[in-house]
């Protein structure tokens, strides 16, 4: 094949120099990623280098730029085919807006059910207290005085005046306790996918029930204001947090059991195990904020507090989840790759591709 070498070089070199610069972009941050555009147009270039390489083979008299095509093809070779593990490079602000609401966003079905289960434990101790009061005994006793009360005498406590105990530092051992309480009921709701998702919903399904007959018995007791007062402020996040620990036992359950999947077991798992810890990491967060505020909000009631402000705190901290979870992180349309090519080179180069 006879070739017009100085006319070769002149329409192929701006297609090598710019595949020259993504190879030093791509060797100078091995985590850097590529969108579909730009993937595409690393491989046109690699293609396209990788055919001039075999052009120019036949042409003896240009050993320099063989060895420059050559050097050129194998380290985009090595690019496309490289299998190295990547060193992990933590990048917390972008985990933590980005890949968590795109991972919960993922699995947002397993949420789905994983509220939906809670939901139905919530209605069931809420009609078990209305229709038996002695139920109280039954599904509050375990978890301590200050629910087996009456709600008027609790309210009366909690609104009395504590001059032992001032709002900055008083309630400040209780953070700890809230804290690693709740992250251990929520790894316990992960972990009980294992079950196939039994226990996962088991758990879902009781938290349910205690938050539903705690409910109805301060609503029954006229005393929804502190109710409201009380569980919003954390349970604005602490509630959800749980709810995406269920989620995160609902999809490990289901990569156990497959639902018709042909992939084996341990593919299924190490597909869904990057995902199980960006969850179980994000309730852990969600939970160590919550903790934060029960201890030195929703403890302090009336006259401390108002009751309007820490309900409108937690309205406010709601909003701003749904928010988070629904729409931080969401993906852009893919934006071409730059080549520094006008639009009359452009023509040219969809012209050249044409005619080869």
């Amino acid at each position: 094949m006879i070739i017009d070498i100085q006319r070769f070089l002149a329409a192929e070199r701006k297609y090598w120099a710019e595949l020259e610069r993504i190879l030093e972009d791509l060797e100078a941050d091995p985590l850097s990623t590529m969108d579909f555009e730009q993937a595409k147009r690393f491989h046109y270039l690699y293609q396209r280098t990788s055919a001039d390489l075999a052009r120019i083979m036949t042409f003896a008299s240009e050993p320099e730029i063989r060895s420059y095509l050559e050097a050129l093809v194998a380290r985009a070779y090595g690019e496309i085919h490289e299998t190295r593990t990547k060193p992990h490079r933590l990048k917390p602000f972008h985990w933590f807006f980005h890949t968590l609401p795109q991972t919960f966003r993922r699995h947002l079905r397993a949420f789905w059910l994983s509220l939906a289960v809670t939901m139905a434990g919530f209605v069931f101790g809420a009609l078990a207290l209305s229709v038996d009061p002695d139920a109280k005994q039954v599904i509050m006793g375990q978890f301590g005085r200050h629910l087996m009360q009456q709600p008027s005498e609790r309210v009366a406590e909690e609104e009395k005046p504590d001059e032992d105990d001032p709002l900055p530092f008083g309630k400040m051992f209780g953070t700890a306790f809230y804290m690693t309480h709740n992250t251990r009921v929520s790894i316990t709701a992960l972990a009980l996918g294992i079950t196939w998702g039994v226990g996962t919903i088991l758990i879902l399904l009781f938290n349910g029930v205690l938050l539903g007959a705690v409910a109805i018995d301060y609503i029954l007791g006229g005393e929804t204001a502190f109710l409201v007062g009380w569980l919003l402020p954390h349970g604005a996040i602490e509630i959800p947090a749980i709810l995406i620990a269920g989620q995160a036992g609902l999809v490990l359950g289901s990569a156990l059991i497959g639902w018709g999947s042909r992939r084996p077991l341990k593919r299924r798992l190490r597909a869904i195990s990057g995902d199980l810890v960006t969850l179980v990491f994000g309730v852990a967060v969600l939970l160590t904020w919550a903790g934060f505020v029960e201890a030195f909000l929703s403890q302090y009631h009336e006259p401390v507090i108002p009751y309007a402000l820490k309900i409108s705190f937690g309205v406010l901290e709601l909003v701003l989840l749904i928010l988070f979870l629904s729409r931080s992180g969401a993906e852009q349309p893919p934006a071409a790759l730059d080549t520094g090519l006008d639009d009359a080179e452009r023509e040219t180069e969809h012209a050249a591709d044409q005619n080869a």
